[in-house]
């Protein structure tokens, strides 16, 4: 019984020890790209894996870095800091996605399309609802409220025939036509769960 007891203490005492700077907020999300998110009193910004603030706790929401990107709210408008908490697409939409795959949703006047790293639009904002990219696809939903799903090119590649559909892992996503759930391949046949 000892020999494992001494490990955990030792594991606890250390996290408590090397992190007292988490005191000072009201949450610390995980690092991810050397950077963690962090708010008090409503506002958000970054520190890195020490603790030293690298950008202001001044945004109204703000997301987990993916890609070396993240998204953050200011003035109601949604735009992205790089690494270095530099702001390298202003705030301007109403609506924002991490980036996977080089892309993120965004959405634009009530539609959602998706932009790459310098802001360019990629996909046009043609969607009433959009999730992010995986395994070279991306769900999106009509006007009707029905999914499908986009190549990187915008190509609708898989009909918005379902009333949900989720991200692709392992070459598979999980869908929902009518009240029925089921997986589908990336050609849109269904397939075993």
């Amino acid at each position: 019984m000892k020999k494992y007891f001494l490990p955990w203490l030792l594991l606890a005492v250390t996290i408590v020890q090397a992190q007292p700077w988490t005191k000072q907020y009201d949450f610390v999300d995980d690092c991810v790209c050397g950077m963690a998110k962090v708010s008090k009193d409503g506002k958000f910004g970054y520190v890195d894996q020490q603790g030293k603030l690298i950008v202001p706790v001044i945004y109204q929401d703000a997301m987990a870095f993916s890609e070396g990107f993240a998204a953050v709210k200011s003035e109601n408008k949604w735009g992205y800091l790089d690494s270095t908490g530099k702001m390298v697409i202003n705030p301007e939409y109403e609506e924002a996605g991490s980036f996977h795959e080089s892309l993120a949703a965004v959405r634009k006047n009530g539609k959602f399309g998706f932009v790459d790293k310098n802001n360019k639009v990629i996909i046009p904002f043609n969607y009433s609802m959009a999730n992010g990219f995986s395994e070279g696809m991306a769900p999106v939903a009509n006007d009707k409220d029905m999914w499908g799903y986009v190549n990187a090119s915008g190509k609708l590649v898989i009909p918005c025939v379902f009333t949900f559909a989720d991200k692709f892992e392992d070459g598979r996503a999980r869908v929902i036509k009518g009240s029925e759930m089921s997986y589908i391949d990336r050609y849109g046949k269904a397939v075993k769960d």
